[in-house]
């Protein structure tokens, strides 16, 4: 199986499945996530992450490897996965009800 990310990155491999390009479904998996899924891909992605941005930034945005776009899309889905971890403790926002977040237009990389 080739690597997703670099090979600085390679500890990260068990979290590959949240390296999603878009926004909508990065949010259908912080859904159908576990707590605990939710806090083991935070747990082993945070302490990464300045790490993470000093390699990305060595590329420009239209200039990234296929490797470090997946890094780069890990590293969405952990902003995504961090307010359930981090405030509300359940992967869905408290007192919301039926609610739903639909994208209009996904950023371009």
């Amino acid at each position: 199986m080739p690597t997703t990310f670099p090979a600085a990155f390679a500890d990260l491999e068990p979290f590959a499945d949240w390296a999603i390009p878009t926004e909508r479904a990065r949010f259908a998996k912080r859904l159908s996530s576990t707590m605990d899924e939710l806090q083991a891909f935070y747990d082993a992605a945070f302490p990464r992450m300045d790490d993470a941005l000093a390699y990305l930034e060595q590329f420009s945005m239209d200039e990234l490897p296929e490797d470090a776009t997946h890094l780069l899309w890990l590293y969405c889905g952990l902003m995504t996965a961090s307010f359930p971890v981090e405030v509300w403790r359940q992967p869905r926002v408290p007192d919301s009800g039926a609610s739903s977040f639909d994208a209009v237009l996904e950023p371009a990389i």
